[in-house]
């Protein structure tokens, strides 16, 4: 159907923005600047006329331009809808904020038409209809996002974190060029819509197994996580609009590629329970040295390796739907965090310091807990949590930690009674978000994304596995304040905001830790 081509428009429109800034010259910024914006409104109505068309007429798989398998096509779907207009969003919005963010910068068209490239690239690769054209906009984004990251070429940690960036992009396409020939193999064409129809049927062989293990690999690179998370906590050197992409847009390609291929990646229990062991060991990793770092971009930065870690730990529970709902929604929080960072911090230090922080006992904390799993009841058991899959449940579970660990802070001796008011507020508005949030993810992908299946031996264990990990460290992190002074505590503070030192290995094998040191020139007559 020639209206599944329509969203093609969307990256088109990108494209043009990308021609006129790169060409133009710099007396003529503004007039660049106000066409890129009305290009990037125009592909974000683009999205919302595809998201009308899927509405109406259900998925829509669009003729392939081109030869043998090889060109362009677009899969319509709830989730390549979804994709992009979280892209084109983000993009309009970070275009808007760079016309004001590099007024004085000489450089700002080709920022702009480098941006635009990006997005394009993204958004090309969300649409994509068939596996040839989804890896060369995998690998175009990575290498427009390179170029981005080294916007500052002269500064040196800038050339330290594209370079690692770089080495850990190039073997994600590798992992995902691979993938692609074998799924190729497997089910004799590049259509993206046909191989999951056959995988949902359960073919594919021992071709389809090693294609999800390739997938995996690429995801688990793409989305920065432990060991090879260093370079996205290293890239602040780049300006604060190509951080919003990033930690808002270009992050996601690799839980988007574990969901587009959802169907293919169920076919092989090993590799999901992979995801579920590196994406949960990530998210708990990542957001402990969180808490330690003291400046605000690099804390939002392992916030987002935290995020992209629970992101991969739901596709290897096979929640697919709730990854891309934890998509969409980490990526508009985080687009707004980076952009309003420097308003926040100026507002928090105009501010009188509050006073004492009231410390949670061994007693407020088993409180909270009881009080937050009883709110996690009430609310699953009004949106049907008898229903739900013991997966579902689980990542709910998982959720109410988080809960009561703030409901531990309004629960302590000292505390405010407006504070134990607005704590249990705020917990019961999260579940019951939650499991809204939950059915509407649901509904929306029926038919589009794989149900969860029922768990096995191997799933039941990775399940308790993770509830009893995330549950230890809620309640360690909740009592850590009564033993924060101890020395030993002051010592492990320190190596966790070093990461343990994993990023400063990669650094050394990379030999990318060594900065150049210039020779002293030798005096005369010495």
């Amino acid at each position: 159907m020639l209206v599944g081509l329509l969203p093609l428009l969307a990256p088109a429109a990108l494209l043009i923005s990308a021609a006129v800034a790169l060409s133009a010259p710099p007396q003529s910024s503004r007039v660049t600047a106000r066409l890129s914006e009305g290009l990037a409104l125009m592909a974000l109505a683009v999205g919302l006329g595809s998201l009308v068309i899927v509405a109406t007429q259900g998925p829509v798989a669009s003729p392939l331009i081109g030869l043998a398998g090889i060109g362009l096509s677009v899969r319509l779907d709830a989730v390549s809808v979804a994709m992009l207009l979280l892209v084109g969003f983000v993009g309009w919005v970070v275009l808007r904020y760079s016309t004001t963010y590099l007024r004085v910068e000489a450089k700002q068209n080709a920022f702009r038409g480098l941006i635009s490239l990006t997005l394009a690239a993204v958004m090309f690769l969300v649409l994509a209809g068939n596996v040839v054209q989804l890896v060369l906009a995998w690998i175009a984004t990575s290498l427009f996002l390179h170029r981005l990251l080294l916007f500052y070429p002269e500064r040196l940690a800038a050339q330290r974190a594209a370079r690692k960036k770089f080495v850990t992009a190039r073997l994600g396409d590798v992992a995902v060029a691979g993938a692609a020939i074998l799924l190729w193999i497997a089910y004799g064409t590049t259509d993206i819509g046909t191989m999951l129809s056959a995988a949902r049927a359960g073919d594919g062989g021992t071709f389809a197994h090693v294609a999800a293990a390739l997938l995996a690999i690429a995801a688990l690179l793409k989305s920065a996580q432990f060991p090879t998370h260093g370079w996205l906590t290293e890239v602040m050197e780049t300006p604060t609009p190509v951080s919003a992409l990033l930690h808002a847009g270009v992050i996601n390609a690799g839980g988007f590629l574990l969901i587009r291929f959802a169907d293919v990646m169920l076919l092989s229990p090993g590799v999901l329970a992979l995801l579920v062991f590196v994406g949960g060991f990530t998210a708990l990793f990542g957001g402990l040295v969180m808490l330690t770092q003291p400046a605000v971009k690099t804390s939002l930065a392992w916030s987002t390796v935290a995020q992209m870690g629970f992101m991969i730990l739901q596709c290897g529970l096979a929640l697919f739907p709730l990854a891309l709902l934890h998509i969409v929604a980490h990526s508009l929080y985080k687009a707004h965090a980076f952009l309003a960072a420097g308003g926040a911090v100026d507002t928090i230090a105009a501010n009188r310091r509050p006073g004492p922080v009231a410390i949670p006992r061994v007693k407020a904390v088993g409180r909270a807990f009881l009080l937050a799993l009883a709110i996690y009841l009430v609310s699953g058991l009004a949106f049907g949590l008898d229903h739900k899959s013991p997966q579902a449940i689980a990542l709910g579970a998982i959720l109410i930690f988080g809960v009561a660990y703030m409901l531990a802070q309004g629960l302590a001796d000292a505390a405010p009674r407006a504070l134990t008011r607005r704590t249990i507020t705020y917990a019961l508005a999260t579940s019951i978000s939650y499991f809204a949030l939950q059915n509407i993810a649901d509904w929306l992908t029926a038919g589009v994304l794989p149900p969860v299946p029922a768990p096995g031996p191997l799933e039941w264990a990775l399940i308790v596995l993770a509830v009893v990990t995330f549950g230890l460290v809620a309640v360690i992190q909740a009592m850590f304040p009564l033993w924060a002074y101890h020395p030993a505590a002051a010592g492990l503070r320190v190596h966790l905001s070093n990461g343990f030192y994993a990023n400063a290995i990669f650094d050394r094998a990379l030999k990318g830790w060594r900065i150049p040191v210039p020779t002293p020139s030798k005096k005369q007559g010495a």
